[in-house]
């Protein structure tokens, strides 16, 4: 799916900077989440506790991808990443040194993870201005890819937990971060020619297009999916089949490694065969797999294979949503990705925080998946509401040199 071309285009060592950065990020903005059942154990949290704890770093992120986004395109995109992934370094080595005993320190501990969850909104804008609009889809899926860090997180971080405290994975977490910085450094750059900084009156400007606000719900419905999952299913497992918290890692790993796996992917097809049509399949997948797994399979390894599914429909989503969105907002793509970026990240909040919740609440994860279901479901209904004028306007063959 990637021609000769492609690599002639661009520049390599940008994007694979960034697609590190953003992987050694993205495992440790989810970090709560597989060490969230030995963490709530130590701690004594209820099914709702437990819940919030995971979602807590995903709201973060989420709203400080604005910032990134605006960052970026006042600073630039390399020193937007070089201050936040110090500032996540810090932090990780402070909750070492000092120790996390309470609810509201875990909670604090999360909104400092948030910060490596928007790094998502200088990864993208870092790789992207380095390609031609035919080379979106393939280029922001190679950088996006990243969000595999978060295999890293549920294959290693319940069984260091075990053998040193889970207090002790957050120092040692500091370790591959600092790698991934000093990589960062030395080969990322920022490209030629960049956009011109816009004021904050032109930024709140593009929320008055009613296509921004398609990304976003968009986004909010596949990185919503793929991140509230990421961060949940270890302790639904755990919850629900009894499953130890390392075996509970690895089911969670094996979702996600199939979630994070296909984003270039789907980016690379929508190049093909058009976002709209790309997406569309996809959510159709989603909304299936998460409706069959509410109604809690009688094996865990049943309920395992429908969330493969759906992460395989979700994480092939992202790299759709991001085929398209460069060629509507080319020259908002700073703030576009932070905005569209925030919104992923709010669905992911609210997907884990309302699993949390409806096990609380009724005993059972099914009414928090069927309304995720329904959204998804929601999602094609606006596809199907939108194609035709998307096709006909910016999309229209002679605007755009790529299919949408």
């Amino acid at each position: 799916m990637i021609d000769k071309d492609f690599f002639k285009a661009g520049h390599a060592p940008t994007l694979i900077s960034a697609f590190f950065y953003f992987d050694m990020s993205f495992m440790v903005w989810v970090m709560l989440g597989p060490l969230g059942v030995l963490i709530a154990n130590d701690l004594h949290f209820d099914a709702g506790q437990k819940g919030l704890m995971v979602a807590i770093p995903l709201l973060s992120g989420a709203l400080l991808r604005v910032v990134n986004g605006v960052l970026v395109d006042r600073i630039g995109p390399k020193t937007t990443g070089l201050i936040g992934q110090v500032i996540v370094i810090l932090g990780l080595v402070s909750a070492w040194h000092l120790g996390v005993h309470s609810f509201g320190q875990v909670l604090a501990l999360g909104v400092v993870l948030g910060v490596a969850g928007s790094s998502f909104a200088v990864a993208l804008p870092l790789a992207s201005r380095w390609y031609p609009p035919q080379y979106q889809g393939i280029a922001l899926g190679i950088a996006g890819a990243g969000n595999s860090g978060t295999v890293f997180a549920a294959l290693f971080a319940p069984g260091l937990a075990i053998a040193y405290g889970w207090v002790n994975v957050l120092g040692l977490a500091a370790i591959p971060l600092a790698i991934a910085l000093l990589v960062y450094i030395v080969f990322a750059k920022d490209a030629p020619n960049p956009p011109k900084a816009k004021g904050l009156i032109e930024y709140l400007s593009v929320l008055r297009i009613g296509d921004a606000w398609w990304f976003m719900f968009f986004y909010a419905v596949t990185f919503g999916g793929f991140s509230g999952l990421a961060s949940s299913l270890t302790i639904y497992f755990n919850s629900d089949y009894g499953l130890s918290p390392v075996v509970a890692g690895y089911f969670t790993a094996a979702a996600v490694f199939a979630g994070s796996l296909v984003r270039p992917v789907g980016g690379a097809l929508a190049d093909r065969i058009g976002g709209i049509r790309a997406l569309t399949i996809m959510y159709v997948v989603a909304a299936a797999a998460l409706a069959m797994a509410s109604f809690h399979m009688p094996q865990a390894w049943m309920a395992l294979a429908l969330f493969v599914g759906g992460m395989l429909a979700l994480g092939m989503g992202n790299g759709a949503v991001f085929q398209l969105v460069p060629q509507r907002f080319r020259n908002e793509i700073g703030v576009m990705t932070g905005l569209v970026g925030m919104t992923g990240g709010i669905g992911g909040f609210y997907l884990a925080s309302s699993l949390g919740y409806s096990k609380q609440l009724t005993g059972s994860y099914q009414f928090g998946l069927l309304i995720f279901a329904v959204l998804a479901v929601v999602a094609v209904v606006g596809l199907t509401v939108i194609k035709k004028r998307w096709r006909t306007t910016w999309g229209a063959v002679g605007v755009s040199m790529a299919k949408i």
